[in-house]
């Protein structure tokens, strides 16, 4: 989504005037051509729908939002409440620049800074790392977390002047973002370049943005020997994976058609490379709606996204402030400020960068956050590096760090605009290419293709509920069980009632985090009551991933720990005869004896060598421990299929 809302003016102010003046104002760089420039007054409010997209008229305005982390209090879950506002600038005027006018206003003097470093030492972070990993990835809580730490410094400068400056610099040797841009309101001043749109929406159709894999490029830039090497490896390919499936389950909440993805691709930075995918969906939701849904990007958090914030309140020793949160910017879509469109489409387009690569200043104290993604087969050290080359884009900019000045030579080769003749980007070179398109070998085709409900599946006519336990893979799931035809709800473990339970054609039993054996969990407790409340009612039952070990346990199989968690492996198993590629999410396993396929009435598809417990079917139940609605899970939608109709068909058939 790019260009300014209005056309440009001819009395677009002097920039310098704006810092001279005291007013609220952003500048946005958002098409590699031109700066736009905002001004309005600000607001601050408790909630996102309290965003005032109209004025006291009705009339549609445009309004950017700087939406903080505590924002997820919203969806109840976890944070260190640091009391940041929700802070509106009304849009008053909107005006675009060229960007070399631009250039050419904006302060060039380096702004000092003072007592500069890490808040948290290189040896104390890689501590973070290894008891994220082993107190939370490995007993079970989730399959990634991004933990952040903070660059600070003090600012003798003035903070719109500082705000000037850093955006010139961001804007002359940061390649490759989707936004730069400079924020200052009272009190506070953002000013980043972040490579990634969270979310937007622009004429019923939601765009989501995940980036993941970190490649920091050696001294003098990157080439296509040394991106191979990262393109090859097994933990940043499953790192964007699991954030891809992590979007999925926002888009499955946010769009009837579930969402489908497209690339993978390069985002090529001045100091970073990172892989990516783009989602895409139609949605007639409310844009405040939308943002609500999809807080906050699993990118910057991890996932399952309510236990990650849990996580980070648990191991982060400080609020995140703005960090992690989006930019929003609020569009009158041009029918609707006309008075043209319908009533219950949306009035505004939304576009909504995530607040990453960002520096914050505040009472002349400069903080840039930055986080690493933490998974299973992290190296601390490795995360260690990974904080710096992300702060590195933005402190070479802003020279708090040395720039690479061989590495910005051979980017402004490789600029669109440099002149010709130019080498191809990295992404253009044929082995990069084929490494870039053999990683979607591995994908379900489902989420590959344009995909909706199927008035026509299998099931058509019969309905389903299903039981959410804290990870909102259940609204991918739904999706598929409608493209089978079935009439889907879902209902919270802690909301769901037992006449629900009872009344349900089909329950499905979801998944969600955490250690089944835990007596001590209301969530577990719950699960416990929901599965054996419906297996002895005798009534169609289907068991996922945590529910299925509840299942398992009920029938007398054991539970353990696995000696290394699956979260985001893919697994070619034998699903009752069939070979079936499934993507596992899981960190405890319900065990067999070897070669025991089958216990009393249940019947028992595992692993011969291990004896881990893949699926189960009885008399009107199935279970699987793999999420058959991953993206990863290339026969998730048949094996789904043959679970289902086992669950459905009558005991006595």
């Amino acid at each position: 989504m790019t260009g300014p809302a209005h056309s440009p003016a001819p009395d677009v102010p002097h920039l310098a005037d704006l810092a001279g003046r005291g007013i609220p104002f952003a500048l946005i760089a958002r098409d590699g051509v031109t700066v736009e420039v905002l001004t309005g007054d600000v607001v601050d409010v408790d909630l996102l729908g309290d965003i005032p997209l109209a004025d006291a008229s009705g009339r549609p305005r445009e309004v950017l939002a700087l939406v903080p982390f505590r924002q997820v209090r919203e969806r109840g879950f976890a944070c260190h409440d640091d009391g940041a506002p929700l802070r509106c600038l009304v849009v008053e005027r909107h005006v675009a620049m060229a960007r070399d006018e631009a250039l050419a206003q904006l302060p060039t003097e380096t702004v000092p800074l003072e007592d500069a470093g890490f808040d948290i030492s290189d040896e104390d972070y890689a501590e973070i790392v290894r008891r994220v990993i082993a107190d939370e990835i490995g007993r079970g809580e989730g399959a990634n977390f991004v933990i952040r730490r903070d660059f600070t410094a003090g600012v003798p400068t003035d903070a719109a002047t500082a705000a000037l400056t850093w955006f010139r610099a961001l804007l002359e040797h940061e390649r490759g973002a989707y936004w730069t841009f400079a924020i200052v309101t009272p009190g506070h001043v953002a000013v980043g370049a972040s490579p990634e749109a969270h979310v937007s929406a622009r004429d019923g159709v939601v765009t989501m943005n995940p980036i993941s894999g970190t490649f920091r490029h050696p001294e003098g830039g990157a080439t296509a020997e040394t991106l191979s090497r990262f393109l090859e490896s097994t933990k940043e390919t499953e790192e964007l994976f699991m954030v891809v499936d992590e979007e999925l389950k926002m888009m499955s909440a946010v769009c009837a058609d579930g969402g489908r993805i497209t690339g993978p691709h390069l985002k090529e930075m001045s100091r970073l490379t990172h892989t990516e995918y783009v989602l895409r969906g139609r949605s007639r939701m409310d844009p405040r709606d939308i943002l609500r849904e999809t807080m906050f990007a699993p990118t910057v958090t991890g996932s399952p996204m309510q236990n990650a914030c849990s996580v980070i309140t648990r191991h982060e020793r400080t609020p995140r402030g703005y960090y992690s949160g989006v930019a929003a910017l609020f569009t009158p879509r041009p029918a609707a400020a006309s008075g043209a469109a319908p009533t219950d489409e949306p009035t505004h387009d939304l576009d909504a960068p995530i607040l990453i690569r960002t520096a914050y200043l505040v009472d002349g104290r400069l903080r840039v956050p930055v986080g690493a993604t933490l998974v299973r087969h992290s190296d601390p050290y490795g995360e260690v590096g990974e904080t710096h080359g992300k702060a590195a884009g933005v402190l070479g900019a802003i020279g708090a760090v040395p720039r690479d000045a061989a590495a910005e030579v051979a980017a402004a080769q490789i600029d669109e605009d440099a002149p010709a003749p130019t080498p191809r980007r990295l992404a253009d070179d044929p082995a990069i290419a084929t490494l870039l398109a053999s990683r979607n070998a591995r994908l379900a085709d489902f989420w590959l293709n344009p995909q909706g409900g199927d008035a026509d599946g299998p099931f058509s006519g019969r309905a389903a509920l299903v039981v959410d336990a804290e990870d909102r893979f259940t609204t991918m799931l739904a999706h598929q069980l409608r493209h089978l035809g079935l009439d889907v709800e879902i209902a919270a473990w802690d909301d769901v009632t037992d006449d629900r339970i009872d009344g349900a054609e089909l329950l499905v039993s979801g998944p969600g985090p955490g250690d089944p054996r835990d007596a001590s969990s209301p969530r577990m407790r719950r699960m416990r009551d929901v599965v054996a409340r419906r297996r002895s009612s005798g009534r169609p039952l289907l068991a996922v991933c945590l529910s299925h070990q509840i299942l398992a346990d009920s029938l007398g199989i054991e539970l353990a720990p696995l000696a290394a968690p699956h979260q985001g492996v893919q697994k070619t198993v034998d699903v009752f005869g069939a070979p079936a590629s499934i993507g596992f999410y899981n960190t405890f396993t319900a065990r067999v004896a070897r070669a025991t396929d089958r216990l009393g009435e249940a019947e028992v598809a595992a692993d011969p060598t291990t004896g881990d417990v893949y699926a189960l079917r009885g008399p009107g139940y199935a279970s699987v421990q793999g999420h058959l609605e991953s993206i990863l899970s290339r026969d998730g939608m048949i094996t789904l299929q043959r679970l289902v109709e086992h669950a459905l068909t009558p005991v006595d058939a």
